[in-house]
């Protein structure tokens, strides 16, 4: 997979981590406690336009929390909710 730029990357990741956690119906909160970091790094993490790089270990931190594998964050073509 290639993405065009790093704004790219990182809005498929928070896209997609905003995607499962929807789909796990969980809050923001439960999944900040799961993945033990801060609800505001999280909501950082999921805000539309993103720009700041994350660390591999708190991506999987967040992905085993979500329980996915990391590599769905990564996924263009996921189908995303509004």
């Amino acid at each position: 997979m290639r993405f065009s730029s790093n704004l790219d990357l990182y809005n498929t990741i928070s896209q997609n981590i905003k995607y499962y956690r929807k789909q796990r119906g969980i809050t923001q909160i439960q999944l900040a406690e799961e993945a033990k970091i801060s609800i505001s790094y999280l909501s950082k993490i999921e805000a539309a336009g993103l720009n700041k790089s994350l660390s591999i270990s708190v991506l999987n931190q967040i992905a085993n929390a979500l329980d996915v594998d990391i590599s769905m964050f990564f996924n263009q073509y996921i189908k995303k909710e509004e």
